[in-house]
Protein backbone atom coordinates (compact mmCIF):
# COMPACT_ATOMS: atom_id res chain seq x y z
CA UNK A 1 0.00 0.00 0.00
CA UNK A 2 0.91 3.59 -0.42
CA UNK A 3 0.14 7.21 1.09
CA UNK A 4 0.75 9.91 -1.52
CA UNK A 5 1.02 12.97 0.66
CA UNK A 6 1.49 16.91 -0.49
CA UNK A 7 2.11 19.65 2.39
CA UNK A 8 1.93 22.89 1.12
CA UNK A 9 2.19 27.08 2.72
CA UNK A 10 3.91 29.82 1.95
CA UNK A 11 7.72 30.15 3.23
CA UNK A 12 8.18 30.57 7.13
CA UNK A 13 5.41 28.21 8.13
CA UNK A 14 7.23 25.07 8.48
CA UNK A 15 6.60 22.76 5.76
CA UNK A 16 10.27 21.18 5.22
CA UNK A 17 9.69 20.71 8.90
CA UNK A 18 6.96 19.05 8.83
CA UNK A 19 7.61 16.75 5.55
CA UNK A 20 11.19 15.88 7.41
CA UNK A 21 9.20 14.69 10.30
CA UNK A 22 6.97 12.39 8.09
CA UNK A 23 9.64 11.27 6.32
CA UNK A 24 11.56 10.01 9.56
CA UNK A 25 8.77 8.92 11.61
CA UNK A 26 7.85 6.39 8.53
CA UNK A 27 11.51 5.60 8.35
CA UNK A 28 11.68 4.80 12.37
CA UNK A 29 8.67 2.29 11.49
CA UNK A 30 10.20 0.44 8.53
CA UNK A 31 8.07 2.21 6.03
CA UNK A 32 9.98 3.14 2.86
CA UNK A 33 9.76 6.45 2.41
CA UNK A 34 10.73 8.89 -1.05
CA UNK A 35 9.99 12.83 -0.55
CA UNK A 36 10.92 15.91 -2.66
CA UNK A 37 10.71 19.86 -1.74
CA UNK A 38 9.74 23.00 -3.82
CA UNK A 39 10.73 25.81 -2.67
CA UNK A 40 10.33 29.00 -3.95
CA UNK A 41 10.89 32.13 -2.54
CA UNK A 42 10.31 31.19 0.77
CA UNK A 43 12.36 33.93 2.37
CA UNK A 44 9.86 36.49 1.11
CA UNK A 45 7.21 34.07 1.63
CA UNK A 46 7.38 32.58 -1.95
CA UNK A 47 5.42 29.03 -2.36
CA UNK A 48 6.53 25.69 -0.63
CA UNK A 49 4.96 22.44 -1.03
CA UNK A 50 7.01 19.07 -0.53
CA UNK A 51 5.55 15.65 -1.92
CA UNK A 52 5.83 12.33 -0.02
CA UNK A 53 5.28 8.64 -0.89
CA UNK A 54 4.80 6.06 2.23
CA UNK A 55 4.88 2.84 0.98
CA UNK A 56 6.28 -0.18 -0.81
CA UNK A 57 7.36 -0.12 -4.99
CA UNK A 58 8.27 3.93 -4.46
CA UNK A 59 10.32 4.96 -7.35
CA UNK A 60 10.12 8.66 -7.18
CA UNK A 61 9.24 11.12 -4.98
CA UNK A 62 7.32 12.82 -7.11
CA UNK A 63 3.21 11.49 -8.14
CA UNK A 64 0.58 12.59 -10.86
CA UNK A 65 -2.57 14.82 -10.30
CA UNK A 66 -5.41 13.09 -9.17
CA UNK A 67 -3.41 10.77 -6.50
CA UNK A 68 -2.76 12.59 -3.68
CA UNK A 69 -4.67 10.75 -0.61
CA UNK A 70 -3.82 14.03 1.54
CA UNK A 71 -2.93 17.43 0.99
CA UNK A 72 -1.63 19.52 4.30
CA UNK A 73 -2.52 22.63 3.45
CA UNK A 74 -0.96 25.81 5.80
CA UNK A 75 -2.70 28.50 3.80
CA UNK A 76 -6.08 28.40 2.06
CA UNK A 77 -4.76 29.69 -1.36
CA UNK A 78 -2.09 26.96 -2.22
CA UNK A 79 -4.41 24.22 -0.74
CA UNK A 80 -6.73 25.43 -4.04
CA UNK A 81 -3.66 25.73 -6.15
CA UNK A 82 -2.34 22.29 -5.47
CA UNK A 83 -6.32 20.64 -5.34
CA UNK A 84 -5.63 19.32 -9.13
CA UNK A 85 -3.13 16.64 -6.66
CA UNK A 86 -6.04 15.30 -4.57
CA UNK A 87 -7.57 12.38 -5.80
CA UNK A 88 -11.48 11.44 -5.57
CA UNK A 89 -12.23 10.69 -2.08
CA UNK A 90 -8.38 12.40 -0.64
CA UNK A 91 -8.83 14.82 2.67
CA UNK A 92 -7.73 18.27 3.01
CA UNK A 93 -6.64 19.69 6.03
CA UNK A 94 -6.23 23.57 5.69
CA UNK A 95 -5.33 26.40 7.80
CA UNK A 96 -8.17 28.85 7.79
CA UNK A 97 -5.57 31.70 8.26
CA UNK A 98 -4.44 33.59 5.16
CA UNK A 99 -0.99 34.62 4.31
CA UNK A 100 -1.46 38.08 1.73
CA UNK A 101 1.35 37.84 -0.88
CA UNK A 102 3.72 40.16 -1.40
CA UNK A 103 2.17 40.76 -5.12
CA UNK A 104 -1.41 41.11 -3.36
CA UNK A 105 -0.41 43.85 -0.98
CA UNK A 106 1.05 45.94 -3.64
CA UNK A 107 -1.70 46.29 -5.79
CA UNK A 108 -4.16 47.31 -3.33
CA UNK A 109 -6.48 44.12 -3.78
CA UNK A 110 -7.94 42.19 -0.93
CA UNK A 111 -7.54 38.92 -0.08
CA UNK A 112 -8.77 37.23 3.37
CA UNK A 113 -8.92 33.74 2.03
CA UNK A 114 -12.38 33.37 2.50
CA UNK A 115 -13.20 32.23 -1.14
CA UNK A 116 -10.81 30.23 -1.25
CA UNK A 117 -12.10 28.42 1.76
CA UNK A 118 -15.97 28.14 0.16
CA UNK A 119 -13.96 26.92 -2.99
CA UNK A 120 -12.76 24.20 -1.14
CA UNK A 121 -15.64 23.76 0.92
CA UNK A 122 -17.43 22.94 -2.63
CA UNK A 123 -14.73 20.90 -4.09
CA UNK A 124 -13.35 18.41 -1.30
CA UNK A 125 -15.38 15.80 0.06
CA UNK A 126 -13.45 15.54 3.19
CA UNK A 127 -12.36 18.61 4.37
CA UNK A 128 -11.09 19.45 7.79
CA UNK A 129 -10.15 23.50 8.63
CA UNK A 130 -8.12 24.68 11.38
CA UNK A 131 -8.19 28.09 12.56
CA UNK A 132 -4.28 27.94 13.27
CA UNK A 133 -4.04 31.03 14.58
CA UNK A 134 -6.85 30.96 17.27
CA UNK A 135 -4.95 26.71 17.82
CA UNK A 136 -1.24 28.82 18.27
CA UNK A 137 -3.11 30.69 21.14
CA UNK A 138 -3.85 27.71 22.71
CA UNK A 139 -1.10 25.95 22.96
CA UNK A 140 0.83 29.50 23.23
CA UNK A 141 3.00 30.14 20.75
CA UNK A 142 2.64 31.55 17.20
CA UNK A 143 5.52 28.70 15.91
CA UNK A 144 3.46 26.17 17.02
CA UNK A 145 1.02 25.61 13.70
CA UNK A 146 3.22 23.02 11.74
CA UNK A 147 2.55 20.85 14.93
CA UNK A 148 -0.59 21.21 15.17
CA UNK A 149 -1.28 20.80 11.39
CA UNK A 150 1.22 17.58 11.86
CA UNK A 151 -0.86 16.12 14.48
CA UNK A 152 -4.48 16.62 12.81
CA UNK A 153 -2.97 14.93 9.63
CA UNK A 154 -1.96 11.83 12.15
CA UNK A 155 -5.93 12.19 13.12
CA UNK A 156 -7.42 11.22 10.13
CA UNK A 157 -5.90 8.01 9.68
CA UNK A 158 -4.49 8.46 6.35
CA UNK A 159 -0.66 7.98 7.26
CA UNK A 160 0.53 4.60 8.98
CA UNK A 161 1.28 5.97 12.54
CA UNK A 162 0.04 7.80 15.55
CA UNK A 163 0.87 10.89 17.83
CA UNK A 164 3.35 8.86 19.87
CA UNK A 165 5.51 7.76 16.64
CA UNK A 166 5.28 11.41 15.64
CA UNK A 167 6.13 13.10 18.97
CA UNK A 168 9.29 10.53 19.49
CA UNK A 169 10.33 11.79 16.18
CA UNK A 170 10.32 15.24 17.07
CA UNK A 171 11.77 14.50 20.32
CA UNK A 172 14.61 13.57 18.67
CA UNK A 173 14.75 16.55 16.21
CA UNK A 174 13.81 19.99 17.30
CA UNK A 175 16.04 21.46 20.25
CA UNK A 176 14.98 20.24 24.10
CA UNK A 177 13.62 24.30 24.98
CA UNK A 178 10.56 23.59 21.83
CA UNK A 179 9.55 19.79 22.86
CA UNK A 180 7.58 20.63 25.45
CA UNK A 181 5.54 23.07 23.45
CA UNK A 182 5.96 21.20 20.33
CA UNK A 183 4.12 18.06 22.14
CA UNK A 184 1.21 20.64 23.63
CA UNK A 185 0.97 21.39 19.90
CA UNK A 186 1.05 17.77 18.53
CA UNK A 187 -1.62 16.59 20.40
CA UNK A 188 -3.69 19.64 20.23
CA UNK A 189 -7.58 17.88 19.36
CA UNK A 190 -9.34 20.09 17.66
Amino acid sequence: MQNNILICGVGGQGIVLTSKLIAATAMAKDIPVMSAETIGMAQKGGSVFSFLRLGDDLYCPMFPEKTADLIIAFEPAEAVRMLPYLKDGGRVIVNTHPIVPVTVSLKGTAYNGREMLEYLEKNVDFLKTIDGEAACRTVGSPRALNMIMLGQSVRTGVLPFGIDDVEETMKKTVKPQFIEMNSKALRLDI
